[in-house]
């Protein structure tokens, strides 16, 4: 049997979160150039958003870049950029062949204007989609994002919009970047490392975490599939007892 057809599709998780994580080391073993890693990792991304929607997932959110990858050398940064652009306007059949709706969650405004125009562009052009959400993080760090979002609180406390004592998980998730998604079911990483990297610390706080030793350049609908199986195969308790569950 395959493994699409093992996937109950009543079990699905609704939200799935990916750490794209290995370009470089893929590039590295090629005996390429790192931004090699990062054009082939493209292929690695069109896979996953197809078979995401094929079976049916409703949010799949992918971090593209995140704030500490300003610090990276110039010409990578520059070509990732390039690669954003290109990316946007090679893929936006497929995300209107899929019904699949496009956006963005980071400090967009960091972006250069090129980038920033297309995205924007993709997004508006896709806003009516509804099969599935493609969120990118894009310039994207969570503890930036809590940071934004107390301020956000903070104010609307200041201007006796709410109170003090209102404030609570309600309020918090309503004043994040994804207030419009659900909590991350499961979160991927690739390559074999096995830490967070300052991603979603808030909406991961009961998601299953799934590591693989593939490098992102080599991951494949096989490897989203597997990854959705064992995730259906754990027992999601959020605090309870196994007995208590059944």
């Amino acid at each position: 049997m395959n493994l699409k057809a093992q996937i109950n599709r009543e079990k699905l998780p609704k939200h799935v979160a990916v750490i794209m994580d290995g370009n470089g080391r893929w590039a590295k073993r090629q005996g390429l150039l790192r931004v090699k890693g990062h054009e082939t990792g493209t292929t690695a991304v069109r896979e996953t958003v197809e078979v995401c929607a094929e079976i049916g997932i409703k949010n799949l959110t992918l971090f593209a870049f995140s704030t500490e990858n300003w610090n990276r050398p110039k010409l990578e940064v520059k070509t990732l950029m390039n690669l954003l652009v290109s990316s946007l306007k090679k893929e936006i059949s497929t995300l209107m062949d899929n019904d699949i709706k496009l956006k963005a969650i980071g400090c967009i405004d960091n972006l250069p204007s090129k980038a920033k125009k297309e995205l924007e562009e993709v997004i508006q052009k896709t806003s009516n989609n509804s099969m599935m959400t493609l969120t990118l993080a894009l310039s994207y760090g969570s503890r930036e994002e809590i940071v934004s979002t107390v301020k956000a609180i903070s104010q609307k406390v200041k201007e006796g919009k709410i109170s003090v004592e209102e404030i609570n998980d309600d309020i918090i998730q309503q004043n994040l970047y994804t207030h419009n998604l659900p909590d991350v079911d499961l979160l991927i990483r690739t390559s074999g490392e096995q830490r967070i990297s300052n991603f979603l610390l808030w909406q991961i706080a009961y998601a299953e975490l799934y590591f693989t030793p593939t490098l992102w350049p080599d991951f494949r609908r096989e490897n989203l599939l597997e990854a959705v199986l064992n995730y259906q195969n754990r027992e999601r308790r959020f605090g309870k007892t196994s007995e208590q569950l059944s």
